[in-house]
């Protein structure tokens, strides 16, 4: 067994050793086996933060040992080369040859890029993974950065998020006039409608905005890194469900010349290593939210749920929306159309699966 195949196992795919012949990967791709490659990949996260700043940092200690230290890649937290919301641009342009953040950051740039991160009562993660690997979602995709110069490549989940942090109670459509709460995306939007103010932060200025005052409302996460920053000390009520991301998907974004030059094997082991963190967010969001929702009610959160009325409002809101996004120039149509056609047949078939059981169960 080669070198390179020992490491590939070591991670639990070994199955890739046997992938490079399956893909044609000649021998001459490998003809530069001890050349090695250094990358920086900038992120929008906090150094380290749980679950999002650890990902990208999994994700490079597995191409490290994946490559056999051929390609080492340094990750960054938002603001040691450039800040949280420039990330797209540094890949863009080559500063970075990697980026991790999510879509709808760049939504002033390319508005159909939030498609691909959450969409206010759209797809769970699994229905959005689901969508991107096998509904031609990641086609879509990769034809809308092309432009750009950037390859994406899904790199995990948080799950369906929970309504934010309030310092006052949210009772129905009214209560939402004027007020000023950090919310991204479409989600922004759809508050905008309802006569809320949309602010964008990222994630390492939420906590003081909310503490001073200078907004009414956030939403950042759910219970794991909602509890690390602290929220449940600048606000009493913690309201659900997360109407406006309910399968958040996040994003490596890769410089395409970059990528070009690496040889055959390293990009299957970058491709190979997303998709590993990418899983792996998942069920790491599903395991750490136990436990921290619990602990943030033993220390006194109130945990609150939307009136029905407030959210089928919203609904209705949400699909103006995301209609009119679609309608902004033909690349966002099309994305819209094949994202909703899966969602339907998502929908349809948990009707007889998970929800059906879910309910069945809680009975």
């Amino acid at each position: 067994m080669t070198r390179k195949c020992q490491f590939l196992k070591r991670w639990g795919v070994k199955a890739l050793c046997t992938a490079v012949a399956t893909l044609g990967i000649s021998a001459s791709a490998f003809a530069d086996g001890d050349q090695s490659y250094r990358w920086s990949l900038v992120t929008s996260w906090p150094k380290n933060f749980p679950g999002l700043g650890i990902a990208p940092e999994n994700f490079a200690s597995m191409v490290d040992d994946m490559s056999g230290g051929r390609l080492k890649i340094r990750v960054f937290g938002a603001g040691e080369v450039v800040p949280g919301f420039e990330v797209f641009d540094a890949v863009s342009n080559g500063t970075a040859q990697m980026g991790h953040s999510g879509s709808y950051y760049w939504k002033g740039k390319i508005p159909a890029a939030q498609f691909f991160a959450a969409i206010p009562f759209g797809m769970t993660a699994a229905e959005t993974d689901g969508w991107l690997r096998y509904g031609g979602g990641m086609e879509l995709w990769e034809e809308l950065y092309q432009p750009h110069g950037v390859i994406p490549l899904a790199a995990g989940s948080t799950g369906t998020q929970m309504g934010g942090w309030f310092n006052k109670e949210i009772n129905s459509v009214e209560d939402l006039q004027g007020l000023k709460m950090r919310i991204p995306g479409l989600g922004g939007e759809v508050l905008k409608r309802a006569g809320g103010v949309p602010v964008s932060l990222p994630g390492g200025e939420i906590f003081t905005a909310l503490q001073t005052g200078a907004i009414d409302a956030v939403e950042w996460v759910g219970p794991y890194n909602d509890r690390a920053f602290g929220l449940n000390t600048a606000a009493k009520y913690y309201y659900y469900p997360g109407w406006h991301e309910p399968g958040s998907m996040f994003e490596f974004i890769v410089n395409e010349e970059a990528f070009q030059e690496l040889p055959q094997d390293l990009q299957a082991i970058v491709r190979q290593a997303a998709r590993t963190a990418s899983y792996d967010m998942l069920v790491e969001y599903n395991a750490r939210n136990i436990e921290a929702l619990k602990q943030l009610q033993d220390s006194g959160v109130e945990l609150r749920r939307f009136p029905e009325d407030l959210l089928q409002q919203l609904q209705v809101y949400s699909d103006e929306v995301v209609q009119e996004l679609a309608e902004e120039d033909p690349m966002a149509a099309r994305i819209y159309e094949s994202y909703r056609a899966y969602q339907q047949g998502a929908a349809a078939y948990n009707q007889v699966a998970e929800q059906a059981y879910i309910e069945t169960r809680e009975q």
